[in-house]
């Protein structure tokens, strides 16, 4: 099991079917004890960890998007963003580290790479990336959509992408797209 370049093939397919552009907020929950074939919130690790930001955070560099890293349940599912993104989107910051046990591994590794990071409650991100079926809906704009892969497994973890589009409101008379 090559996590790093399974990863790597996820990721590029992701961003060939999803238009993110600069400023777009791409949220990841991550349960990296499900990459790994353990149940959810059970064996952390630190380095399946590093594999999937090191890419994302590539991603992020290339394309100008933010990332938000979301805790688990102990932390009431809150996103670990950089203090910047989270003072220009307005987002009610929380006072907690995430740690391995609280917050889970995934969390714990983004909050201690990025430059000024702090968590916020909540955020609604253009798209998003579930990794062992940790429920980031929560935390993606109305109206999300699911992005069909070619693959759906990360090691042995289930995983979901969305991307997210807007309200279709109107009725029969709207028009949806310019001519």
């Amino acid at each position: 099991m090559n996590i790093g370049q399974d990863w790597l093939e996820m990721l590029k397919e992701f961003h060939q079917r999803v238009e993110l552009r600069a400023g777009h907020i791409l949220v990841i929950g991550c349960s990296t004890s499900e990459v790994a074939g353990e149940h959810i919130g059970t064996a952390g690790s630190e380095q399946i960890a590093e594999a999937i930001y090191q890419e994302l955070d590539q991603l992020r560099r290339e394309i100008g998007i933010e990332l938000a890293f979301q805790c688990c349940e102990h932390l009431n599912r809150a996103l670990v963003v950089e203090e910047e993104v989270a003072y220009r989107l307005n987002l009610e910051i929380v006072a907690a580290v995430p740690v391995r046990k609280a917050g889970g591994s995934m969390a714990a590794h983004a909050y201690q790479q990025m430059e000024h990071p702090v968590l916020v409650e909540s955020i609604s991100a253009h798209a998003g990336i579930d990794i062992g079926d940790t429920f980031i809906g929560m935390h993606l704009k109305r109206v999300a959509v699911p992005v069909r892969l070619s693959r759906h497994q990360l090691g042995q973890a289930h995983v979901t992408f969305a991307k997210t589009r807007p309200k279709l409101i109107g009725g029969e008379r709207a028009v949806y797209t310019r001519s």
